[in-house]
């Protein structure tokens, strides 16, 4: 038995979910969001809530039980507050910028980093912090990770585009041994 798949999501006020041809769609102040229901899945709508039960006790569907729930409950959080995830540049001349739809990254290269935004993400820059949100958990994280991706934090001095919050290990240079000149 799933454990999360067995709790029922509440339905906050202000959000419409409806159930159509396999695909569940929920409306809110943010924006709409639809998703495919798994297989062997039933989902019912009562009043405030939303539940799941499996059609069957295979291995497989036990697993998309918990998952279809988890996603659902992603997809009300997202419709209802969103999702953010900050970046933070280090480094000694690392700076972004926003040029239109485009985030401009001046991270340690010979040429400057271009990051097309993806649609439904919006960016926002301040300084040497990165905010990016959107009501698609998925696609939040993902972005996030894309921008982190093009200059990792390096162990030596730590110079590179990190989460916030996320702690790099520091690592000693080389050391000259002493007695040898």
């Amino acid at each position: 038995m799933s454990k999360i798949g067995k709790k029922p999501i509440l339905i906050p006020q202000g959000l419409t979910v409806d159930i159509k041809d396999g695909v569940i769609v929920i409306n809110g102040k943010n924006g709409t969001i639809s998703l495919r229901i798994l297989n062997n899945i039933n989902i019912e709508v009562k009043d405030d809530d939303i539940n799941f039960s499996p059609r069957n006790n295979s291995k497989q569907v036990m697993a998309n039980w918990g998952t279809m729930r988890a996603l659902v409950n992603n997809a009300i959080i997202g419709v209802d507050r969103g999702f953010e995830k900050v970046l933070k540049i280090e480094g000694i001349g690392y700076k972004a910028n926003l040029d239109g739809n485009s985030l401009i990254l001046n991270i340690g290269f010979s040429h400057v980093v271009k990051f097309n935004t993806p649609e439904g993400i919006k960016i926002v820059v301040e300084k040497n912090i990165i905010k990016i949100s959107g009501i698609d958990k998925n696609l939040v994280g993902q972005t996030a990770a894309d921008i982190r991706a093009f200059k990792k934090p390096e162990p030596y001095k730590g110079k590179g585009i990190r989460y916030e919050g996320e702690i790099v290990k520091i690592k000693a240079g080389k050391k000259m041994a002493e007695g040898i000149k």
